[in-house]
Parts: structure tokens; C-alpha cells; sequence
């Protein structure tokens, strides 16, 4: 069995998909962790190989902030403006002037904590939002780490459109406000630790830093090692990235994945309600659904069509197919990824779950993706 999905995992680093993959899965009839290639020049991808896992922080934020709705702290639909200030004054672009200069108008409707995680807050990502690729270089950048780095313009009225931005580090943000905690803080005492994902941080340990795989750039003629760098330099964050700041390893994630697929609850630990999970899982996109982006940074994510054929739904973080999956998922299924290559799926139904990892750019490689494809269908083949 395990070793079908060896194969698996072998196969990609033999044509050239990636230097280095590390997965790990999990059912009711049984439990799969691998690796292989390598995660630097010359030293092994291991199962314990740490990667940036990028936008799979996104679900755990939304938990965070999910045990903060279940303590009557916060609301979903409230103005989240009433937390945060920005998220009171931010404006919407509406076109540009002949010089330009962006033209920014007040939002038909206030930006929700709903909004946020379901990505209908009008906020983007430059590489998925040529309006915002246009105006971000008319306009002084801030530092990193800081909360003027988040601090766009809309590019859509709240509620009107679905369009993948930062809206989840946004809600991070609430967290931080309402809990009095810094991000990193409150999801060690209230996500990370009570589940025992003692690998997974915003800012990792030496120790755990040597454990780092090395990202990689995707290019026409070959696979381009990159310098082997931490997101961070180690300076406190102003405001953590809840939408894209964790490292982790496939393990640790896939205990998370686990509390999500057990209803929020895993060894002993509660970290949400039963009917929290059902709530995330949920599409609460009404009318909208998830189409996907056109890039506008090849080098950082290919064009990205949101399951082909099918409509995508959205919930609480997650990307939900509507359809069963070619790789075996069953309607209704929890998805999202990492911007290098990272992968994880939870199907409450068949209660099947598996997290798979490179650190390869750009997003959505082809290769990767049906490397991916084959892990899930294999890991269905031998635990579904």
C-alpha cells in the first residue's frame, strides 16, 4: 500500500516536477508519511522536512477566529470596521485618471468578518488582480511586516464578487484585536499547541529552520534552486500574515486537517464545535462562486481555473467542489493550497485526508498538479 504511494512521490521527482515531495494522509484505514528527492542541494526531503505552506495558513486564521464567533466575542456579519479602522476607511478603486492615478470611492456596503474569509471583501492579491497590479506601483510601499502593507484599496464592493486577496490576513488582524494577542501567540495557545503541531510557527526556531526546504522556480528549460531563505529576518511583525505566514511540515498540517475532518476535535483536544466545522464547511457564497484568477506574475502563479467543469463554492476558508473529483473526493469536500505547491484536501464523507507538499514556483505548475492528482488518487486506492 505505502509503497504504491511511494511510487507516487518518486515519480514526480523523476520528471522533474519538483526537486523534493513530502506528503503525509490519513483514514479510518490507515495513516501514509513520505518523501523524497531532495529538500536542499544535497540532503533528502524528509518527512519532517519543514515548508512554507503559504496560504494553507488561511484555515487555521479562519479557526482562530471561529473560536472567537463561538464566544460570542465577534460576529460574522458585523462591520469589521467596528474592530479594525482601516477596514472602516478603506476605499474602492473605481478606474483610473489619464495620469494613472487611482480614482477611490467609499464601499456600497461595509467589509464583514464573512467577507473576509470568503474572499467576497473586495480585497486582492496583485498577482490576481491587474487593477490592483496597476495601482500598487503608483503608490509608496510600506514596510513589510507592517499593517500598511495590507493596507489596499477594494478593488469590488463587498459581497459582489468572489476575487482571492488578503482579506484573511485581515481577519487575522480582528483576531489580534479582539483577543489582545499577537497572531503567532494566540494560535500557540489555542490551534497549534492544543493539537501538538510543534513544528508549525510564523517565525521558526534555528532548530527548525535547518529543517527547511529550499524553494524552487519552475522554468521553461529546468527547475532553478533558490537562495534557502526564511519569509521573515526575524524583526517582530507589526502584523502577521494569517493569510499566508506559516511554516509547517505535511505532519503537523495533517494533524489540523484531522480536527477539521473529526469536527473539530482531535486526541483528547477540542479546538472547535462540531457545529463550528459544519459551518465552515458549508458554501456561503450564495449566487457567486469561485472562478480562479488571471495572472499577472507568471513567475509566482500560473493562470488558475478553480476545479474545470464544475462550479467551485466557498466556505469559511475552504474551497468546497460541488462534484465529486476525478481523484475520488466526495461532493462537498474541503480544499485550498500553498503558493509553492502546496496541497491538502479533507473529505468528511469518505473521511479521507491528505496533505501533499513541494516548494516549487510558480503556483498551479502543471507538473506538480498532476503529481498531486496522483497522490490523491492513490491514497483513495489504498485508505478510502
Amino acid at each position: 500500500m505505502d509503497a504504491d504511494i511511494d511510487g507516487v512521490l518518486a515519480g514526480a521527482v523523476a520528471d522533474g516536477a519538483a526537486p523534493g515531495v513530502v506528503a503525509a494522509a490519513w483514514s479510518d484505514r490507515g495513516a501514509y508519511l513520505g518523501a523524497a528527492g531532495e529538500a536542499v542541494a544535497g540532503a533528502p526531503m524528509a518527512t519532517d522536512s519543514v515548508v512554507r505552506i503559504f496560504s494553507m495558513s488561511k484555515a487555521v486564521t479562519a479557526s482562530a477566529v471561529m473560536q472567537l464567533v463561538e464566544q460570542g466575542r465577534v460576529t460574522l456579519d458585523e462591520p469589521a470596521g467596528e474592530l479594525v479602522p482601516y477596514l472602516a476607511e478603506v476605499q474602492v478603486i473605481d478606474g483610473f485618471d489619464g495620469d494613472g492615478v487611482a480614482r477611490l470611492r467609499p464601499p456600497t456596503r461595509p467589509v464583514t468578518l464573512r467577507n473576509l474569509l470568503t474572499h467576497t471583501s473586495g480585497f486582492g492579491y496583485d498577482f490576481a488582480d491587474a487593477v490592483l497590479a496597476q495601482h500598487l506601483p503608483t503608490i509608496e510601499p510600506a514596510p513589510g511586516n507592517s499593517q500598511g502593507s495590507y493596507e489596499h484599496p477594494l478593488t469590488a464592493d463587498p459581497g459582489t464578487r468572489w476575487s482571492y486577496g488578503i482579506g484573511v490576513d485581515w481577519a487575522g488582524r480582528v483576531v489580534e484585536t479582539v483577543s489582545g494577542q499577537d497572531l503567532g501567540a494566540y494560535f500557540q495557545e489555542h490551534v497549534l499547541g492544543p493539537l501538538g503541531m510543534v513544528d508549525t510557527s510564523f517565525q521558526p526556531s534555528a532548530a527548525v529552520h535547518a529543517r527547511l526546504a529550499a524553494l524552487t522556480l519552475s522554468m521553461p528549460d529546468g527547475l532553478i534552486a533558490l537562495p534557502n531563505e526564511a519569509l521573515t529576518d526575524g524583526t517582530p511583525y507589526e502584523m502577521a500574515s494569517g493569510g499566508g505566514g506559516l511554516y509547517s511540515t505535511v505532519s503537523d498540517y495533517l494533524r489540523f486537517t484531522r480536527m477539521i475532518l473529526e469536527g473539530g476535535a482531535l486526541d483528547g483536544a477540542r479546538v472547535l464545535a462540531e457545529a463550528t466545522v459544519d459551518e465552515m464547511g458549508r458554501d456561503h457564497l450564495g449566487e457567486l462562486s469561485a472562478t480562479g484568477w488571471s495572472s499577472t506574475n507568471p513567475t509566482f502563479t500560473a493562470d488558475v481555473e478553480l476545479l474545470p467543469g464544475q462550479r467551485a463554492a466557498w466556505g469559511l476558508s475552504f474551497l468546497i467542489n460541488t462534484e465529486a473529483t476525478a481523484e475520488g473526493r466526495s461532493p462537498g469536500s474541503l480544499a485550498w493550497a500553498g503558493a509553492a505547491n502546496s496541497y491538502y484536501w479533507i473529505d468528511r464523507t469518505r473521511r479521507v485526508t491528505g496533505v501533499f507538499a513541494t516548494q516549487v514556483l510558480p503556483f498551479h505548475d502543471p507538473k506538480v498538479l498532476a503529481a498531486n492528482a496522483a497522490f490523491e488518487r492513490a491514497v483513495y486506492a489504498a485508505l478510502g
